[in-house]
C-alpha cells in the first residue's frame, strides 16, 4: 500500500518542475533569513536603541523556534495534510517578515522573529520531502541535488543581498524582500503541491503534548547555551549553567517519552535504519563546517583586512558558484551508481584541504586574490558532501519514514551549525587572549629592533603635532594593537587547522558504510 501511494506523488514534467521551483524558493527564503539578518545587526542596533547583547537575540530566537519545529514538522504535516501545513508555514513566515519590518523596538522584532522562524523552520524540511517523493526512486540523487543547491548557495546570498539592501535602502527592506515571493509560492502551493494520505488523524487527547513541551525545553535551552554561553563566560554564569543542565534532563525525559507514548510527536523508531544514524552524525559535522565556515570569513575579512559587509558577502560568492555547479554533476554519478561513500570520503577530504590551505594563506594582509582559490576549493567539498549524505540518509527509508528521515537530517544540520558557531566563538576569543599572552614576551624593550620600532613609531607622532610624551604613549598603543591584530590572526588559523583535522577524521567511518547503501536505485527498499 505505501509503495502505490508513494508512487502516486511522483510527478511527470511541467507539474514536477513548478512543484521543485516552488520547494527551492521556500527552502532559499528559510536559509538567506537566517544569515542576511547577520550585515543588519548594526543599523539595527542604531535605529531601535538596542545594545549588541539584545541585537544578538534577532539571530537566537529564529534559530531557537527554527530548531524546536523541526522535528516535529513530520508530525504537524501528518495532522494538517502535508499541502495545508506548507502553505500555513509560508503564509505564517511573510506575515511575520512584514511584522519584523515594521518592528519598532528590539524585543517586538525578537517575538516577530520567533514567529518567523517557527514558520521557516517548516519550509526548509517539507521542501525537501516534498522534492523527494514528487521524483521517481531512480531519479532521487538529482532530486536531492536540485534542492541542495538552494540550502548551500542560501547561506552565502544572505551576507551580500543583505549588504546591498543595508547600504542602498534600511534594515526593515531585507525582511520586506520576503513578501511578494512568499506570496508567489503560496499560490503555487495550494494549486500544485499534493498531499499523501496519511490514514487516522490524532484527537486533542492523543496529542504529545509533553513531548512537544519537552522537545521546546531541551532544544530551546540547548539553543541558548550555544549562542549566549561564550559572552556570559559559560559555566561561571548561573543561567547558563542551569540551562545546560535543564538541556540535559529535557533530552532524557524526551527520549524516554517519545519511546513509551503511542503516539511520538517525533518517530525516534526511524533511527533504527543505521544509514539515517550515519548520515545524521555526518550532516551534523557537514553543518558545523557549513556554517562555522561561513560565519568566520565575514567576521575575519570585516575586522582584520576591513572590508564592507557587502564586500565580505560577496567574497562567498565563488565558493556558492562552484557547489551550484557541483550539484547537478554528482546527481548524475548517484544516478549512475557511484557509491555515495566514496564521494563523501572525496568531500571530507577536500575540505580538509581547503582548510589546510586557509591555515597556511592567513595573514594581517591577506587578500582577496588569496581567498578565491581556497573557497572554490570549498565549494567543490561541500557539493560532494551534501548529495550524497542526504541521499544516503534517506536511501533505505520507505513512505512516511522519509519525513521523519528528512526532519532528523534538517535539525541535525542546524544543530551542528551552532555548535560550529558557538565553538569557533569561544575558541576565537580563548585563544587570541593566550597568543597575546605567548607574543607579548618578544616585545623585549632591551632589544635593539623593538627600541627601534617604537622609536620610529615615536618620531611619526611627534610629527602629527603630539608632544614627546603622548607620541610614546601612542607608540605603545599602535605596537599594542599591532600585536592584538596578530594574536587574533594566529587564533583564526588555529580554527582551521582543527576543522580540518575535523573532517579528516570523518573519512574512516563513512568507509563503514554498508555496501548495500550505496545504490540510489535503492534496491535494498523493499
Amino acid at each position: 500500500m505505501q509503495q502505490s501511494d508513494e508512487n502516486n506523488l511522483v510527478e511527470y514534467g511541467f507539474r514536477r518542475v513548478i512543484i521543485t521551483i516552488t520547494a527551492v524558493l521556500c527552502a532559499l527564503l528559510e536559509i538567506i533569513d537566517t544569515t542576511i539578518v547577520n550585515v543588519a545587526l548594526n543599523d539595527m542596533k542604531g535605529s531601535l536603541g538596542a545594545t549588541l547583547t539584545d541585537v544578538a537575540w534577532v539571530i537566537t530566537a529564529y534559530a531557537i523556534a527554527n530548531v524546536i519545529v523541526i522535528p516535529m514538522t513530520s508530525w504537524l504535516s501528518k495532522q494538517f495534510g502535508r499541502r495545508n501545513y506548507f502553505a500555513a508555514s509560508i503564509i505564517i513566515f511573510t506575515a511575520a517578515s512584514f511584522l519584523c519590518g515594521n518592528a519598532t523596538n528590539i524585543w517586538e522584532l525578537v517575538i516577530f522573529r520567533f514567529i518567523q522562524g517557527l514558520g521557516g523552520g517548516a519550509l526548509l524540511v517539507t521542501a525537501q520531502t516534498i522534492i523527494t517523493e514528487s521524483y521517481p526512486i531512480e531519479k532521487r540523487g538529482m532530486a536531492q541535488a536540485i534542492y541542495g543547491m538552494g540550502v548551500i548557495v542560501g547561506p552565502t546570498l544572505g551576507p551580500p543581498l543583505g549588504g546591498y539592501l543595508v547600504d542602498n535602502f534600511s534594515w526593515p527592506y531585507i525582511f520586506y524582500i520576503n513578501i511578494p515571493l512568499g506570496i508567489i509560492a503560496t499560490f503555487l502551493t495550494i494549486l500544485f503541491v499534493k498531499s499523501p494520505k496519511y490514514g487516522e488523524k490524532l484527537k486533542a487527547n492523543q496529542v504529545d503534548w509533553w513531548g512537544i513541551i519537552l522537545l521546546a525545553t531541551f532544544i530551546g535551552s540547548l539553543q541558548f547555551v550555544l549562542e549566549h554561553g561564550q559572552q556570559d563566560d559559560w559555566f561561571d554564569n548561573g543561567l547558563i549553567t542551569t540551562l545546560s543542565i535543564t538541556s540535559v534532563f529535557g533530552l532524557i525525559l524526551f527520549i524516554w517519552r517519545e519511546l513509551t507514548y503511542k503516539h511520538p510527536i517525533v518517530n525516534l523508531k526511524v533511527l533504527k535504519d543505521g544509514n539515517l544514524r550515519i548520515g545524521t552524525i555526518m550532516t551534523f559535522i557537514l553543518g558545523f563546517g557549513l556554517y562555522g565556515s561561513t560565519f568566520i570569513i565575514p567576521i575575519y575579512t570585516q575586522s582584520i583586512l576591513g572590508f564592507t559587509a557587502t564586500d565580505a558577502g560577496l567574497l562567498l560568492i565563488p565558493s556558492s558558484i562552484t557547489t551550484g555547479l557541483m550539484m547537478p554533476i554528482i546527481g548524475k554519478m548517484l544516478q549512475k551508481g557511484v557509491p555515495q561513500k566514496y564521494l563523501v570520503t572525496a568531500g571530507f577530504s577536500i575540505f580538509f584541504v581547503y582548510s589546510l590551505w586557509m591555515y597556511l594563506d592567513m595573514t594581517p594582509n591577506t587578500g582577496v586574490e588569496h581567498f578565491f582559490w581556497p573557497l572554490v576549493v570549498r565549494g567543490i567539498g561541500l557539493g560532494l558532501l551534501f548529495v550524497p549524505i542526504t541521499t544516503l540518509s534517506l536511501s533505505t527509508l520507505v513512505g512516511k519514514d522519509i519525513g521523519d528521515g528528512a526532519a532528523f537530517t534538517g535539525m541535525t544540520r542546524q544543530l551542528g551549525g551552532s555548535f560550529g558557531i558557538a565553538i569557533i566563538t569561544t575558541m576565537i576569543s580563548r585563544w587570541t587572549q593566550q597568543h597575546r599572552v605567548d607574543l607579548i614576551p618578544h616585545l623585549d624593550p632591551t632589544k635593539f629592533n623593538v627600541q627601534e620600532r617604537i622609536h620610529g613609531l615615536q618620531q611619526m607622532f611627534i610629527g602629527k603635532g603630539f608632544s614627546f610624551n603622548e607620541a610614546l604613549q601612542k607608540a605603545y598603543e599602535l605596537l599594542d594593537m599591532s600585536v592584538m591584530k596578530q594574536a587574533t590572526v594566529l587564533s583564526y588559523m588555529d580554527v582551521f587547522l582543527y576543522l580540518g583535522i575535523l573532517f579528516l577524521l570523518c573519512v574512516p567511518f563513512v568507509l563503514l558504510i554498508k555496501k548495500g547503501a550505496g545504490k540510489v536505485d535503492m534496491s535494498s527498499v523493499h
